[in-house]
């Protein structure tokens, strides 16, 4: 199996199981606990992630000193999620809303970086939420599920 295929197949396994769950503070509670930074699942999500970049099928964009790149559409193998992978170090993202949420996993690659004010692990933004997406302290990749792919760009 390819790094991408073990890649859509482990994202989309954790899909399966926030479908159609509120997105809230418990989610977030539910995936540190079951896909904790330190075990084997989110371990091998960063691997994935670097395999990725490396060989140019994640994050094959960049702008303002952020890799991106859209993994998965909506409606493939995250169900109605789309997946997003992001690299950023000390660097501040362009303003957007997350109109139906956003669901992400801080992976640190250097240093002892934050997401916004998230350690490394999983959080969880509600329908509504905006933001400047900002890590500090370090370089992470930020993998993100948008509910329905659906992310408002503001340019604010």
């Amino acid at each position: 199996m390819s790094a991408a295929e073990e890649f859509s197949m482990l994202v989309g396994s954790i899909a399966a199981r926030i479908e159609g769950v509120p997105l809230d503070d418990d989610m977030a509670a539910f995936l540190n606990r079951e896909y904790p930074k330190d075990g084997k699942d989110f371990q091998r999500l960063t691997e994935l992630c670097a395999e990725g970049e490396r060989d140019g099928w994640l994050m094959s964009r960049e702008a303002g000193g952020i890799k991106f790149g859209r993994a998965i559409k909506p409606g493939a193998a995250a169900g109605s999620f789309s997946v997003d992978v992001v690299r950023m170090e000390d660097v501040a993202g362009p303003h957007h809303v997350h109109t139906t949420g956003e669901i992400g996993a801080v992976m640190p690659l250097k240093g002892q970086p934050k997401f916004d004010e998230f350690e490394p692990g999983w959080y969880v933004y509600p329908p509504g939420s905006d933001h400047n997406p900002t890590v500090t302290g370090g370089d992470a990749y930020v993998l993100y599920f948008l509910p329905d792919g659906a992310i408002e760009f503001t340019g604010k």
